[in-house]
Order: C-alpha cells, then structure tokens, then sequence
C-alpha cells in the first residue's frame, strides 16, 4: 500500500476545517484539538512544546490570553459545560507552527495527519487569492459605512442643537416682557 493511499481520508478535511479558527488575525489550530487529531493527550502535546520552545517563536504559536478565550468560547456556543473542558489558556499553532509541532510530536500520525491540514490551508489560501478583490471591496464598504456612520452622527448632533436653539428661542418669545413699556 502506497502512502498516497494512507493520507486522503485519515480524517475527514470538514472535520479538520471545523477546528480552524481566526485569532489575532490569523488562522490557527488548538493544541486540544490537534492533540486529538494526532491520537495524543493534550498534556503530551504541551510538554513537548515546552521542551522544544526554541522551535515555535511567536509567528509559529502563542498562548491565548484570557479574553482571547472568553471571545473563543463565545463564538463557538458549545452545550458543554462553560470551560468547554479547557482548564488553562490554549496554544494555538499557525500553520508553520504545526508543521514544526509534527517534527517535535515524531510520530507517523502526527505526520500524515500534518500533511493533510498543509494542504487544507494551501486550498484555503488559492480559494482566497481569487476573492481578494472581493474581499478589498468588503473592507472598503466597511470602511465607508463607518464614515457615514459618524457623518450621520454628526448630523444628528447638529440637528439637535438646532432644537435646542429653536426651543430657546420659543421659551424667549413666551417670556413676559419687563422693563419700560411706551
């Protein structure tokens, strides 16, 4: 049996595009979720990371801070229970960072499953140039519609100013006159 046999199919690339997040703009893996994909404990994982820390600089992985976690948890809007069984800030790999995890992890699972999420994020990424015009165009409405969102803003601060201003000069009006009357 060839390799090529062995790799499409080992899991199922909607179930290892599922576990792809954008965090910090960047589109990363979890450490629970490829410990899972490797056949391997978290804590395994980590430790391994940790022995190896020089392979994996920042570019490559970083903790989750607390909030990054707590936006994390809500976008995923899980039935678990409210840690999603995380008990400590996830690491989170980018794609360079798994393919190193697969040389420190050494096992053959580890790689045949690092070679299908490569090629997972290489299509991710042809699907992607295509688009980017699309995509600039997005950020240019985006960017316009915030415009006209402080324009509108501030034509309704204006616009209630003037109210005031109509109003002060009503309640001028209706004031009794006082003073010398010819």
């Amino acid at each position: 049996m060839s390799e090529d046999n062995i790799l499409p199919g080992i899991i199922p690339d909607d179930v290892v595009l599922a576990k792809i997040y954008l965090i910090r703009g960047q589109k990363v893996m979890i450490d629970r979720d490829l410990a899972e994909l490797y056949g391997i404990e978290t804590r395994r994982l980590k430790e391994a990371v940790r022995r190896n820390r020089k392979h994996f600089p920042i570019d490559f992985m970083f903790e989750m801070t607390k909030e990054e976690l707590t936006n994390w948890r809500s976008q995923i809007a899980t039935s678990n229970s409210e840690r999603m069984g995380l008990r400590y800030q996830p690491f989170c790999f980018t794609e360079q960072g798994m393919t190193m995890l697969s040389c420190v992890i050494n096992s053959d699972r580890a790689i045949i499953v690092n070679i299908q999420i490569i090629r997972i994020f290489t299509r991710i990424q042809e699907l992607l140039i295509p688009n980017r015009d699309i995509l600039q165009k997005l950020f240019d409405l985006e960017s316009k519609r915030i415009d006209h969102d402080k324009k509108i803003d501030l034509i309704y601060k204006y616009l209630d100013q003037l109210r005031k201003s109509e109003a002060e000069k009503q309640d001028v009006k209706q004031r009794p006159r006082i003073g010398f009357k010819p």
